[in-house]
C-alpha cells in the first residue's frame, strides 16, 4: 500500500500544534534571510551606483578642468562635454534612488548597516535670498520630569530652500480725466511707457519670452504650451509679434555695441554652425562672431562680440559685416574672408593674422591620444596616432605657454618677449615641417 501525505498528519491536536509551529518559524527564518539577503544586495547596488557616479564626476571635472586649460574653442568637443554632464546627472540620480533603497531594505533588518553616501560639505544658501522665520512651538514641560520651570538656551535653525511659483499679474494704470470748469478742457496724465508700439506686455514678461527663445533656445510654441497650463493663453502669432517687437526695441542697442567693436583695430573672427529648421529637413546656418578684446595687450577699452546670422558660408556675409571696417583681422583659412583681403579693397585691405589655433587643430587630430583611448574603451576603430604630428603639436604648445605667461602686458613688452623667445621656436617649427616634408617626399618617390 502506497503511503500519501495525508497519512503522514499526526492526528493528534498537540503534533499537531507542534509541527504548525515548526513549520512557521523554518518560513520566518527564511524570511529573515531573504530580507537580510535583499538588504545586503541593496547596499550593494547602492555602493556600486555611489561608485560609478563618482568616477562620471570626476570624469567630467577632468573635462572641465582641460576646457578651462585649453580653451572654449579647443578640440575637446563641447558636445562631448555635454554628454558627460547627461551621463553624470543620470548616475548620480540612480545613485541616490539606491541609497534610499538601501536604507529602506537596511531598516528591515539589524544585522546589515545601511549605506550612507559622501557628500561634500553644502554651501550655505545665497545670503540675498529672503529668510521666512518659523518657530515651531516650543515645550511646555520638560520632557525628563515633566517640570515648567523652563528657560530658553538657545535655538537650532534647519534651513529649507523653497520657490515660489511663478505669479502672473495684470497692472492697471488708472489716468483720470479732469474737465475745466472755466474752459471745459479735458485733461489727463500721458499713457504708460511700454517698451514695444501699442504694446501689452509689461519689461518683465518681455525680457523672459525673449531670453527663453535665444538665450534657453525654448521656441515659441512650447513657451505658449506652458503658459497656457499655468493660465495665461497666449497664441503662437501673438508670442512671435512680441520678438519682432521686442528684437526693433534692441537695436539701438546693438548698433552702439557694434560701432564699439568695429572701432577696434584688432578684431577676432569666427562663424559656427547652427542647426536651422526647414521644409521636411534641416538646414546647417551660420553664425558669425566678431570679438573685440585688448585686455591681452594691456588695453583698457572692454571686450565685446557682436553676431550676425546667415543662411550659408559665402563670403558676402563677412564682406558686408566689415564693410567699412580696416584692421588686422585674426581668422581661420576660411574662403570667405578672401574679399577683405584683397590689395583693392576700400576703404583699405584688411591685413590677415593666421590663428595658431585653427592651424594647430588640424595637426592634433592627427596626434589625438585621448581621443583614440576612448574610442579603444568604447570598441571603436580607433585613428592613427602618427609621431610627427605629435612632435608638431609639441612645438606650437610651447608657442602657446609663452602667450599665456606675457598675457596682459603691454605690446613692446609682448613684442620684445617674442623676438627674443618665440621668433626662434617659429623659425625652428618652419625649418622641421620643411624637412619633414621634404623626406616623406623622397621616401614616397
Amino acid at each position: 500500500m502506497v503511503a500519501t501525505a495525508q497519512d503522514a498528519v499526526p492526528d493528534d491536536i498537540g503534533a499537531l500544534r507542534a509541527a504548525l509551529t515548526a513549520a512557521l518559524a523554518r518560513a520566518e527564518d527564511e524570511a529573515a534571510r531573504a530580507t537580510l539577503v535583499e538588504a545586503e544586495l541593496a547596499v550593494a547596488g547602492a555602493k556600486a551606483s555611489d561608485d560609478a557616479a563618482l568616477i562620471a564626476h570626476q570624469h567630467l571635472t577632468i573635462r572641465k578642468l582641460q576646457r578651462a586649460l585649453h580653451g572654449q574653442s579647443s578640440e575637446r568637443s563641447a558636445r562631448l562635454h555635454d554628454q558627460m554632464e547627461l551621463t553624470f546627472e543620470e548616475l548620480e540620480s540612480t545613485a541616490m534612488e539606491d541609497e534610499i533603497a538601501a536604507e529602506q531594505a537596511a531598516a528591515r533588518t539589524t544585522e546589515v548597516a545601511p549605506f550612507v553616501r559622501k557628500r561634500p560639505a553644502r554651501q550655505p544658501f545665497p545670503e540675498h535670498l529672503p529668510r521666512e522665520r518659523m518657530v515651531e512651538p516650543a515645550p511646555t514641560a520638560c520632557h525628563c520630569c515633566g517640570g515648567h520651570r523652563l528657560r530658553k538656551l538657545g535655538e537650532d535653525i534647519t534651513e529649507t530652500l523653497e520657490v515660489v511659483p511663478r505669479q502672473w499679474k495684470v497692472i492697471q494704470h488708472v489716468r483720470e480725466k479732469f474737465t475745466c470748469r472755466d474752459c471745459e478742457a479735458i485733461s489727463q496724465a500721458p499713457a504708460p511707457f511700454h517698451a514695444t508700439p501699442r504694446g501689452w506686455a509689461g519689461p518683465g514678461l518681455l525680457a523672459m519670452i525673449l531670453f527663453e527663445k535665444f538665450g534657453q533656445h525654448q521656441p515659441l510654441n512650447r513657451q505658449a504650451e506652458r503658459y497656457a497650463r499655468e493660465g495665461v493663453p497666449l497664441s503662437l502669432s501673438t508670442l512671435a509679434d512680441q520678438v519682432g517687437a521686442g528684437a526693433a526695441a534692441l537695436m539701438p542697442l546693438f548698433k552702439r555695441l557694434e560701432a564699439h567693436v568695429l572701432a577696434a583695430s584688432r578684431l577676432h573672427g569666427d562663424d559656427t554652425t547652427v542647426p536651422v529648421l526647414a521644409k521636411g529637413k534641416t538646414d546647417t546656418g551660420r553664425l558669425w562672431t566678431y570679438v573685440r578684446d585688448d585686455r591681452p595687450f594691456g588695453g583698457a577699452d572692454p571686450p565685446a562680440a557682436v553676431f550676425y546670422y546667415s543662411r550659408d558660408r559665402r563670403g558676402e556675409h563677412p564682406a558686408a559685416h566689415l564693410a567699412g571696417w580696416s584692421g588686422i583681422l585674426q581668422a581661420d583659412a576660411c574662403g570667405g574672408y578672401g574679399d577683405l583681403y584683397a590689395a583693392g579693397r576700400q576703404p583699405a585691405p584688411v591685413l590677415e593674422a593666421s590663428c595658431w589655433a585653427h592651424s594647430r587643430r588640424k595637426v592634433f587630430e592627427l596626434a589625438d591620444v585621448e581621443a583614440v583611448a576612448r574610442k579603444k574603451a568604447h570598441g571603436e576603430k580607433p585613428n592613427l596616432v602618427y609621431p610627427l604630428a605629435v612632435e608638431a603639436v609639441k612645438g606650437i604648445d610651447a608657442l602657446f605657454d609663452i602667450e599665456r605667461a606675457i598675457n596682459g602686458l603691454l605690446p613692446a613688452q609682448r613684442h620684445a618677449v617674442r623676438q627674443e623667445r618665440s621668433a626662434p621656436l617659429v623659425t625652428e617649427l618652419e625649418r622641421w615641417m620643411i624637412e619633414t616634408r621634404e623626406s616623406s617626399r623622397a621616401g614616397t618617390t
